[in-house]
């Protein structure tokens, strides 16, 4: 796909300067992750519709939200992206949960750099609620099963109620299965708009059984 395709957010596109500041991003990602392990090799020649593309579509479902935390931050995705649409209306902010010191000092340039609308907190996931109590909307993307996943967003989603963006891949239904064993949720299934075998999973109304 072309990149203008790629970035039209399910239909509505985007302004010159969010372009340019993706592109800016794509080039950092490119630069480091020739040094570190930010993706998947095997994805490094398809960043724009595997992973920038991938990305945008958490912000098209959700764009009214604004306080964001975007946990296993990695090499940007979807953090950065979001944190990059978020500057065209120069609201909202994503805080970038990353504990791995040299993603982390990645993501802060792509942040600078972009002037995308966001921090990076260079902590473990399990103690993020302590810097960053509240928020409006959680994202993660490669960074656990289901079940775990929502382990780690109790301590927002139980007091604030806050809802999740998850992407998903193929094995999406054998998660949600083994999730309700210990969870009850609401769910809004989105399919792909780049995969066909993969999902944003949107989740929200989250308790654990007792």
């Amino acid at each position: 796909m072309q990149k203008s395709l790629e970035l039209q957010l399910n239909g509505k596109s985007v302004s010159r300067e969010t372009l340019q500041r993706l592109e800016h991003f794509v080039t950092l990602f490119e630069k480091w992750a020739q040094t570190i392990n930010l993706v998947a090799p095997s994805t490094l020649k398809t960043v724009w519709a595997r992973h920038v593309a991938d990305s945008a579509q958490i912000f098209s479902l959700s764009a009214f939200r604004q306080k964001w935390i975007d946990l296993g931050s990695g090499g940007g995705f979807p953090g950065i992206i979001t944190a990059i649409l978020l500057a065209e209306g120069n609201i909202g902010w994503v805080d970038l949960i990353e504990s791995n010191q040299k993603k982390a000092a990645f993501l802060r340039i792509a942040l600078q750099e972009t002037g995308a609308r966001g921090s990076v907190h260079a902590v473990r996931i399990e103690e993020a609620a302590r810097v960053v109590p509240q928020c409006d909307a959680i994202s993660a993307r490669a960074v656990a099963e289901l079940d775990k996943l929502l382990t780690y967003v109790e301590p927002w989603t139980e007091n604030d109620g806050a809802r999740c963006y998850f992407h998903k891949g193929r094995d999406y239904m054998k998660e949600i299965d083994k999730a309700r064993g210990r969870w009850t949720f609401d769910l809004i299934h989105h399919p792909s708009a780049i995969e066909a075998d993969s999902c944003v999973l949107e989740i929200f109304n989250i308790a654990r059984k007792t």
